[in-house]
């Protein structure tokens, strides 16, 4: 099994360090070439509207869109989130970032506030339990629907969000000691 990480930008060497942790290869994607070959992808934190206008020029934009929708598993943190949902709110649609369509939900961006209202907070995490939670400059889920189920909660809003194939969080795990949520999205491989 090998993991693709997209490394545009973002935390894409914390993201490496925890599939290491995990015991699972994994690949440092800049290219859709490089998508040939893993069984899942993670699409790290950064800033989404940047990611996505950079993986429309590099071409990885479309192969994703076409792997999520043939059932690989990809995973979102923060701006993945944004990119994986099929709305966003009106702070979204500001910036114009082109979403991946994917997933059954309506998010916003910079919920919490800006970088300077970043926090930690443990959280409720369906089938892991309580998880140290990473938000910096942290989107939430509005709303779900269809077959897009809430995994975890802060503040009474959502943070985490599975659909079939597809996980995202508002958070970043990969800034933790914890690897159970990489683990969790490898059981999904």
């Amino acid at each position: 099994m090998i993991i693709g990480v997209v490394g545009i930008q973002g935390a894409v060497s914390e993201h490496l360090d925890m599939l290491k942790k995990c015991n699972v290869d994994s690949l440092w994607i800049r290219k859709a070439e490089q998508l040939c070959g893993v069984s899942g992808l993670i699409i790290p934190g950064g800033e989404s509207t940047t990611i996505s206008k950079l993986m429309r020029e590099s071409s990885l934009f479309d192969s994703i869109v076409d792997l999520g929708k043939g059932g690989m598993p990809i995973y979102g943190t923060c701006a993945g989130l944004v990119l994986l949902a099929k709305q966003g709110c009106e702070n979204v649609k500001k910036t114009e970032p082109k979403l991946f369509g994917l997933m059954d939900m309506k998010i916003c961006r910079n919920a919490f506030g800006n970088q300077k209202e970043s926090f930690e907070a443990e959280i409720d995490f369906e089938g892991i339990g309580k998880y140290p939670g990473v938000f910096i400059r942290a989107p939430i889920i509005d709303k779900t629907w269809g077959n897009c189920k809430p995994l975890s909660f802060y503040d009474g809003k959502i943070v985490a969000a599975k659909q079939s194939n597809l996980l995202a969080t508002s958070f970043h795990p990969e800034l933790t000691d914890d690897i159970r949520l990489h683990e969790f999205f490898i059981d999904m491989i």
